[in-house]
């Protein structure tokens, strides 16, 4: 009998998407095929990495192996699979102790997840690539700035960003010049950086994607149509507050082009796992890049396993082929 692969599923996090990344994780562990894993869900957050054990107990991960005891039983684990939103998860710093530590792990490496964490980085990897990218102005906490240049450059509306962060946390759509100082304050609460972009009018879209050795999987594309002024955190966890049409209605063209932008920024990026690319369509039929999610959401009302389910597939299945894909990289 084929042992069961030892699995740290690793949840949680220090960004404000905590909650969200929990949730995705207990979704994660009941889908995941008991009779093949050996699963232990560990907490992160900041220096308490803990186990929770089913009477209440608390034990502590020791670091400098990644390793947990538990009533003097020593666990050491085979595999590390990472459901964390933002910080360590997303942005490299997790990756990054887990290559030294020698375990292999389900999301994007290191590099790309840096890259794929820093929207203004994203957008200067992937500038030449075929890509369709929002003109933008980007400031780092501490920076003179100069509002009327801004508008001159970008125009009105524009959308004010945390450089690095997610779920829309931070983010502002501003109609009028003086709305900026506020947008500027309110996404250095997130971030250090700010990205400024040019608002590109049109039809939201989610594309799911996934490469597995030779075999691509595009999953089904999902519009997003909020019923906020944007597709902020209420209107992505909120019951009720957004429309999510899997597939999307729109044209083969159209459809065939966000396919082909969101296998280039895969491969540009160097992602490893399922990622989710996000575009806005123009009433043209122009695709423009908006972010792309190294570990997105997996909780129940999340769009990823939405579209798994309307290709065919469980979320057990595609965990499946995601583990037999990365646990032997290095």
């Amino acid at each position: 009998m084929t042992p069961k692969l030892k699995i740290a599923l690793l949840a949680g996090g220090d960004s404000s998407e905590r909650e969200i990344a929990l949730q995705s994780a207990a979704q994660i562990e009941a889908a995941l095929d008991a009779a093949k894993y050996d699963i232990t869900l560990i907490d992160l957050h900041r220096r308490d990495w803990h186990y929770t054990a089913p009477d209440g107990r608390q034990w502590q991960v020791d670091k400098n192996d990644f390793s947990l005891t538990v009533d003097g039983e020593r666990r050491e684990f085979d595999y590390a699979l990472i459901i964390i939103h933002g910080t360590p998860g997303e942005d490299g710093r997790l990756q990054g102790y887990l290559d030294m530590m020698g375990i292999p792990y389900s999301s994007c490496p290191m590099t790309s997840s840096v890259i794929t964490f820093d929207k203004i980085t994203t957008k200067r990897t992937l500038a030449g690539r075929g890509i369709n990218l929002a003109p933008e102005w980007f400031l780092r906490r501490g920076e003179a700035w100069d509002g009327a240049a801004i508008v001159e450059k970008l125009g009105l509306p524009l959308f004010v960003k945390p450089n690095a962060s997610g779920s829309s946390f931070g983010v502002t759509k501003v109609r009028a010049a003086e709305e900026l100082p506020a947008a500027i304050e309110k996404a250095l609460t997130e971030s250090d950086e700010v990205l400024i972009e040019k608002c590109i009018a049109g039809r939201e879209m989610g594309c799911g994607v996934m490469i597995s050795g030779d075999k691509e999987y595009v999953f089904p594309i999902t519009e997003i149509v909020p019923k906020k002024e944007f597709f902020d955190y209420e209107a992505k966890y909120t019951a009720g507050f957004s429309d999510e049409i899997t597939p999307a209605d729109i044209a083969p063209e159209v459809r065939a082009e966000l396919n082909r932008m969101t296998l280039e920024a895969y491969r540009t990026c160097r992602c490893r796992g399922v990622v989710r690319v996000d575009f806005i369509v123009t009433p043209e039929g122009k695709p423009y890049f908006i972010e792309l999610n190294s570990i997105p959401g997996m909780s129940a009302g999340s769009i990823v396993p939405k579209q798994v389910r309307a290709m065919g597939m469980t979320l057990g299945e595609l965990y499946d082929i995601i583990i037999a894909d990365t646990c032997n990289c290095r």
